[in-house]
């Protein structure tokens, strides 16, 4: 919901840390290695170090926006793009999946309820993504990418917040995780209004 407006000032200034970044290292690299070190967070979210798996998954999401900048100096590629996608969204699993491993008692249902929602998400998002490019249908209201993003209530501004969030209070994962959800589902709910008006 708020992606737009954060990228004003976060693809500025991770485009100026990007011309620091020697031009023979390439934005998959960095995708790479962002999403090797996102990884990290969830055997630390196992043993209940939540502190440092939130550095870590900052960490992530800071190579996330890097990989962003350095692709629009060098030329956005449609490997990049899927790269950068993927990653992002087995990153964002993997996270709950760990607060799931730290709890199974009181985390695996709602752990599941999430990731379930994330389907949603994730589904309505990459297939108006596949349907746009197949009709020419474009929009720069989230600036240079690989294909077309669908808005919603749910983006990536909104997810970093709820993790910092649930890191923070790991004790109300549950109860977060089903509010987080829900707002999840009333993204995909709204992808299908957007998807209709622009489809039918």
């Amino acid at each position: 919901m708020v992606d737009r407006w954060a990228n004003t000032v976060v693809h500025p200034t991770m485009d100026d840390i990007a011309n620091f970044v020697p031009r023979q290292i390439s934005a998959n690299s960095i995708t790479f290695i962002g999403f090797g070190i996102g990884l990290l967070a969830v055997p630390l979210l196992w043993l209940k170090l939540y502190p440092a798996a939130l550095v870590l998954i900052l960490v992530n999401r800071f190579f996330d926006g890097l990989d962003g900048a350095v692709a629009r100096r060098n030329g956005v590629t449609n490997l990049g793009g899927y790269l950068d996608i993927t990653c992002d969204f087995i990153f964002y699993s993997a996270v709950i999946v760990g607060f799931a491993l730290a709890s199974p008692e009181n985390n695996s249902l709602t752990a599941t309820f999430l990731i379930f929602s994330f389907i949603g998400t994730g589904t309505s998002f990459l297939a108006f993504a596949v349907i746009a490019e197949k009709h020419g249908i474009s929009s720069a209201a989230h600036g240079q990418k690989a294909f077309f993003y669908l808005g919603g209530l749910t983006e990536g501004t909104e997810t970093i917040i709820f993790y910092i969030i649930i890191c923070l209070f790991p004790e109300y994962f549950p109860i977060l995780a089903v509010v987080f959800g829900g707002l999840c589902w009333i993204t995909v709910v709204g992808r299908f209004g957007s998807a209709y008006s622009l489809l039918r």
